[in-house]
């Protein structure tokens, strides 16, 4: 066992934990953030995509005691302390960036990364920028009009240009 430290969504937490276990595994398992999804096992969908130190990784892709000292933000650690739903996921809620659920919490973590990145980035920046966040049932069409929502560059209700 190996003994790490870190702050999850602004809560410092310390676990033993085998050397071999993913990060995806500990927020869901050890700290109970379901909210990042496991999804595939193999870096492909990217449902499991939380912060590391402020970046989007895919947590099924990193160890555990690799984020030791670190900051991890889960999709539970996005919204306010008041309960204010983040920019993103309310974009999301407002423009139906969503269908069934499973890969909604990973795109909205890549879509905060991808802003900070980009703040206004161009239709084709944001497919490109989720291109490793991969939904099942939607054509992507609402998705990438709720990042353009976020970024203030279209109308939530026509997806046209604000």
């Amino acid at each position: 066992m190996t003994r790490i430290s870190l702050n999850v969504d602004g809560q410092q937490v310390a676990d033993d934990v085998e050397p071999r276990m993913l990060l995806v595994q500990y927020l869901r398992e050890k700290l109970g953030k379901t909210g990042t999804v496991v999804g595939c096992d193999t870096s492909s969908c990217g449902a499991c995509t939380v912060h590391l130190d402020g970046r989007s990784v895919k947590s099924c892709n990193v160890l555990a005691v690799q984020a030791d000292g670190s900051e991890v933000t889960t999709i539970e650690g996005l919204a306010g302390d008041d309960g204010q739903l983040h920019r993103v996921q309310e974009a999301f809620r407002e423009c139906h960036g969503l269908q069934c659920g499973f890969c909604t919490p990973g795109m909205i973590m890549q879509t905060v990364d991808l802003l900070n990145e980009n703040p206004s980035p161009s239709e084709e920046a944001i497919r490109l920028g989720l291109e490793g966040n991969l939904c099942r049932c939607t054509g992507y069409h609402n998705i990438v009009r709720a990042v353009q929502h976020a970024a203030g560059t279209t109308d939530a209700t026509e997806g046209a240009p604000a």
